[in-house]
């Protein structure tokens, strides 16, 4: 026998069992004791930081009641060039406090034309207004406002224009209207009878039993012949029609050197030969819309407005042309405001035209008054 102790397998087998018990138990007691100290640890830590916000001070200066100042309005639709050297260029202020708005600041180039700073049409007016460079547009006729750049006035000088004064009226109201176009307008005028003629040409027509020497000779001095099958609507051009150009408001004034003044003396004098234009072109036999509407269709740029004033129908044309010329200006954005100087006949088909293009109808009474149709 053996005098060592003997152990059976099963004895063995219930040891180490046992011993595996005890190490897992071991080990656990350890991470508990473990996790428990951090834990210990952690909350002394935190209690022991004082924590301190600091105050956050802010200052506010006084506020004070904002003047309640009247502001011009300014045109979005056209941007103005600038006119003279003092105000060629603007700069925005920056500022470390909040402001409304940002203040434009013209760089001075010229000290001695800048002295009286703000005191011309140069930045005051032109700024507040939009009426300096092209920064201003428009016109009224017959109580029709257009804020347009590009106006074109197609006015009827018929004969029938004599009765009733119908000749005057107009006359008096055309030169209203070119003493109202603001700087830098684009203008031009195109009279029409039984021809058409761009305002300021020689007018030659012989009658209504003419079939030849009916002319136009414009201020280039070329010369544009016309011929009629005999009737008042029966007139067409032979050969080329007159082409006509834009005539320009001046844009600019104030204190400016001598080849400025030069520009806008000549614009000033655009007026001016306009209106003598106005009160001495004489009344021509016939009527027809048809090819002075076209002609002002067909100026370079297009036009944005035209002004259509006539005291008579075109006989069975008239709504053909109103829809033709109609849809031709509504497709190149030109509006068509029509004014019947005291000619019923003419109402359908110039409404039909107005309302085509966006435009607006008026009619002129016999005391000159002058009253809006609704387009319906």
């Amino acid at each position: 026998m053996n005098s060592g102790k003997f152990v059976s397998p099963e004895v063995e087998i219930a040891l180490k069992r046992q011993k595996a018990r005890a190490t897992l138990s071991s080990l656990f007691v350890s991470l508990l004791a473990i996790v428990l100290v951090g834990l210990i640890l952690f909350y002394i830590s935190i209690a022991g930081i004082n924590l301190v916000q600091p105050d956050i001070v802010t200052y506010q200066g006084s506020s004070q009641k904002e003047d309640n100042l009247e502001k011009k309005e300014l045109n979005p639709a056209i941007q103005r060039k600038p006119s003279s050297p003092s105000s060629s260029m603007a700069k925005v202020i920056a500022a470390n406090t909040v402001s409304p708005t940002a203040i434009p600041v013209p760089e001075v180039i010229d000290p001695v034309e800048s002295v009286d700073f703000g005191d011309g049409d140069d930045f005051g007016s032109g700024w507040g207004s939009g009426g300096g460079g092209n920064g201003g547009g428009g016109a009224s006729f017959f109580g029709q406002k257009s804020n347009a750049e590009r106006i074109a006035f197609v006015i009827d000088y018929s004969g029938s224009m004599a009765a009733q004064n119908r000749v005057g009226i107009m006359k008096k109201e055309l030169s209203k209207s070119l003493d109202g176009l603001t700087p830098g307008t684009q203008f031009q005028m195109i009279f029409f009878a039984g021809p058409v003629w761009v305002a300021g040409s020689e007018v030659m027509v012989k009658g209504q039993a003419a079939h030849e020497g009916n002319t136009i000779k414009g201020p280039d001095g070329k010369t544009y012949e016309w011929v009629t099958s005999g009737g008042a609507h029966g007139f067409k051009p032979r050969g080329k029609v007159q082409q006509a150009s834009w005539l320009q408001v001046p844009s600019v004034e104030g204190k400016l050197g001598s080849q400025k003044r030069e520009a806008i003396s000549a614009g000033k004098d655009v007026l001016k030969d306009s209106q003598k234009v106005v009160q001495e072109t004489g009344l021509v036999w016939g009527t027809r819309w048809k090819y002075a509407l076209e002609m002002a269709l067909d100026m370079e740029p297009n036009p944005q407005v035209i002004y259509f004033m006539t005291d008579g129908s075109t006989g069975s044309e008239a709504m053909q042309v109103a829809r033709t010329v109609g849809a031709r200006a509504k497709s190149r954005g030109i509006t068509i405001n029509c004014v019947a100087m005291m000619e019923p006949k003419a109402h359908d088909a110039m409404k039909e035209m107005a309302k085509r293009t966006g435009g607006k109808f008026t009619v002129v009474e016999a005391d000159g008054k002058s009253t809006e149709i609704p387009l319906k």
